[in-house]
């Protein structure tokens, strides 16, 4: 136990660091922690450790289409969320409608790789605990999505697959039997991970009841995805503010329901996401029935965009909550004004407010719960 005494027998606050070369902080971030004994009493995240410079990078290209690989590296782990949003943006400033096969495409991968981020923030999340058997089942999982984007474009991880007005290259031609045969496969593997960890009592008590997030609070920092969500509120931007062609599908909208503790705590945050992935394989499957077998995958648009005057603000819902870009532009090629909002960023605010009174162990936990990715904060 760390305790500090006073030469009087009174005693006092202790500061120590947590990070930045902390696995558990998921990424190179400090957090100055202000300790009774055990007890938090303060946290102050510091950031700025992995500054991508993204908005100002953006804004030096001379051409809207180069900026597509730099929305890569922000949210490196679902960059296909993080091109889709940015690529709305810039096809609704030039009121651009893309071909159907590129929309199905589009939500096909997105979709997969909101379980491929799921999935590796769960098994991380569990790993922090102490749960080192999931972290290798759902690794195993994930990387099954990797082999197929690998195959669509070319990387595992930093794709630069979507473009303004399509996509860089079609589909190949084993796509559809691919992602086909990884939802009837995956399907049943949500079922063992809750047999796994989702109901390991281990797993609730180091998550129950921990990192309380009442929902007015959540509402006041602007939290969104699973974040907001874990605290009861039903809302998702693919079906409240739909965007490409979200609203052609059925799908639910999970939410925390306290099911195991307090409404808002670590584990409804947790279950939210395993409950997403088991909706986008129903996404998937209607996607992959509907999508043309045939048809272009890039919309004819001149070879460097040049901008009318204006702005715009798209936003869009990412593994992580509401991903937003705003772009202004100035009838030029480059983009006078590009700011991305992130909602790890925003999550990272609301730390102080659900760990004060908590365990130094059950800061561990509340970090793994909302499930930061430092590259987007850093932006």
């Amino acid at each position: 136990m760390i305790e500090l005494i006073s030469d009087t027998g009174e005693r006092r606050e202790m500061t120590i660091n947590m990070g930045p070369q902390h696995p558990s902080t998921h990424g190179v971030l400090r957090l100055e922690l202000v300790l009774d004994g055990e007890i938090i009493k303060k946290v102050k995240p510091h950031i700025g450790y992995l500054h991508r410079c993204f908005e100002k990078y953006a804004e030096e290209m001379d051409d809207y289409a180069k900026v597509i690989p730099y929305t890569d590296r922000m949210d490196y782990v679902s960059a296909m969320n993080q091109e889709h949003g940015y690529v709305v943006a810039v096809e609704r400033m030039l009121e651009l409608e893309v071909p159907e096969r590129v929309e199905h495409i589009r939500v096909i991968v997105a979709e997969m790789q909101r379980i491929a981020s799921h999935l590796l923030g769960i098994g991380a999340f569990g790993l922090d605990l102490g749960a080192f058997t999931p972290f290798l089942y759902l690794f195993t999982e994930r990387e099954k999505i990797l082999d197929i984007f690998e195959k669509v474009s070319g990387a595992r991880l930093l794709y630069n697959y979507m473009a303004v007005g399509g996509l860089m290259r079609d589909v190949h031609p084993e796509f559809k039997e691919d992602v086909a045969d990884f939802v009837k496969t995956f399907r049943p593997k949500i079922k063992e991970l809750d047999n796994l960890l989702s109901y390991n009592k281990i797993f609730i008590n180091r998550t129950a009841n921990i990192g309380v997030l009442p929902v007015e609070v959540a509402l006041n920092y602007a939290a969104s995805g699973p974040v907001l969500r874990g605290s009861g509120l039903k809302w998702d931007l693919r079906k409240d503010d739909p965007y490409s062609i979200y609203d052609r599908f059925e799908f639910d909208i999970p939410v925390g329901s306290g099911e195991v503790g307090t409404l808002g705590d670590c584990w409804d945050r947790y279950i939210v996401r395993v409950r997403e992935m088991e909706q986008s394989l129903r996404i998937i499957e209607q996607a992959l029935e509907s999508m043309p077998d045939e048809g272009d995958v890039m919309e004819a648009i001149p070879k460097r965009i040049r901008m009318k005057e204006g702005e715009i603000y798209v936003r869009t819902e990412s593994p992580r909550g509401e991903l937003g870009y705003f772009i202004a532009g100035d009838n030029s090629a480059s983009p006078f004004r590009v700011k991305a909002r992130a909602p790890s960023f925003v999550h990272l605010s609301m730390l102080p407010a659900i760990s004060r009174g908590s365990l130094i162990a059950d800061m561990v936990a509340i970090i793994g719960s909302i499930d930061i990715v430092l590259g987007e904060v850093d932006r």
